[in-house]
């Protein structure tokens, strides 16, 4: 062998390994990440796979990675607020759309010998196949998987517009302060925000305020160790501690006892809990999400809720639209309460409608179940829920 060749070899031999780049395809359609994943094989990057935003932003957050094919239609986030949150926090990264069907990229070309120009490149050499979107995707009105939330029914405009902030916020760490009348589901949208941060795969605890002894609140919300009072046989964990990466969840903030408000204010600016009967201090990294149908503002007048603890809690607020003001999601969560209490196919007949109409809803959505509950038991063999089945 040529000594000048042999060397050459010997020095490449030596040569430190390049890492694999980290190549991200977001998509819940799973025939075309499988698609994708076959055309892109190569020893040159690692593939990973997400179905949406949230679970695509938690693998963003551990990966090494360069570039991101997305698939316009999330579930969770739109494709603008998606980019937005990447260009803000991981500006390094490279974000491509791509059609949902095909695969194909819907960017510019990008120069040559790049990583993404060959990548558009590869995808482009590859068969296009016909990629089935998936039966939810095509079922869906875009607007309204743009616009909804987990587990929250409505497309009125008013819910759109609460939807959007949710989504915005949900991925940060961002304290939240949900208001609303009781019954509108301020805990549904807590539960949303949980689902569509990084944080979804860990805990979401709930303590709701109210419901719960003054002198046995604190423990429950700190903890406590053996002997810290009558009763305490063994050391215990508070649910702030037991919510460690996750998601707190405060219901009926209002009603929190103004002797615990500067505890929690202080677990809120310092991160820190501190047992009942021991000196030892616990960090913690959970994100607070707080509600209340209680006017905070005036019980801070009235002196019965602290003015600092109030604007740590309402960093972000969300505040409800009662159900009166937003009938056009009436006859939707009619016919989702029926679907949860009917075992067979139910309508309600327009003079059953107007009499839902014409009600003020004071309870909002919680009364309207109730209603179309009692409506379906009441309804007995028939298919047809008329104005006698409504008792409001």
């Amino acid at each position: 062998m040529d000594t000048g060749i042999a060397s050459q070899k010997l020095a490449a031999d030596h040569l430190p390994s390049v890492p694999p780049v980290g190549l991200l395809l977001i998509s819940r359609n799973q025939d075309l990440r499988r698609d994708l994943s076959l055309r892109l094989k190569s020893d040159r990057w690692s593939i990973y796979e997400a179905t949406s935003g949230a679970e695509a932003l938690e693998k963003i957050s551990v990966e090494d990675l360069s570039l991101i094919l997305l698939d316009p239609g999330l579930p969770d986030l739109t494709v603008d607020e998606f980019k937005q949150i990447i260009r803000s926090q991981y500006p390094a990264i490279t974000v491509i759309p791509i059609n949902p069907h095909t695969g194909q990229p819907l960017a510019a070309t990008p120069s040559p010998n790049s990583l993404p120009f060959e990548i558009m490149k590869r995808i482009g050499q590859g068969a296009s196949l016909p990629i089935a979107a998936s039966a939810a995707y095509d079922s869906e009105d875009d607007s309204t998987r743009r616009t909804s939330l987990p587990k929250f029914v409505g497309r009125s405009l008013s819910v759109q517009r609460m939807s959007s902030i949710v989504r915005l916020v949900a991925p940060r760490d961002t304290t939240v302060l949900i208001t609303g009348e009781s019954g509108t589901g301020k805990d549904v949208v807590a539960q949303a925000v949980h689902q569509l941060s990084q944080r979804r795969l860990k805990p979401f605890v709930v303590i709701n305020c109210a419901a719960i002894p003054e002198p046995l609140l604190e423990a429950e919300l700190f903890g406590f160790v053996k002997g810290a009072f009558t009763g305490a046989v063994q050391s215990r964990i508070g649910r702030i501690h037991a919510a460690q990466g996750g998601t707190l969840f405060l219901d009926e903030i209002g009603d929190l006892p103004i002797g615990l408000q500067s505890k929690l204010l202080r677990f809120l600016e310092e991160g820190e809990v501190q047992r009942l009967g021991s000196t030892e201090v616990f960090r913690v990294d959970v994100r607070v999400i707080a509600a209340t149908n209680a006017n905070l503002r005036r019980l801070v007048q009235e002196h019965n809720f602290r003015e600092d603890l109030f604007y740590r809690l309402s960093i972000f607020p969300i505040e409800l639209v009662p159900l009166r003001d937003r009938l056009d999601d009436l006859d939707l969560l009619t016919q989702h309460f029926l679907s949860i209490f009917c075992a067979r196919e139910v309508s309600i007949s327009p003079e059953g409608s107007a009499l839902l109409r014409q009600h003020t809803w004071p309870g909002n959505v919680r009364e309207l179940r109730n209603v179309i509950e009692r409506a379906s038991i009441l309804l007995g063999p028939e298919r047809t829920i008329l104005p006698q089945h409504v008792i409001i």
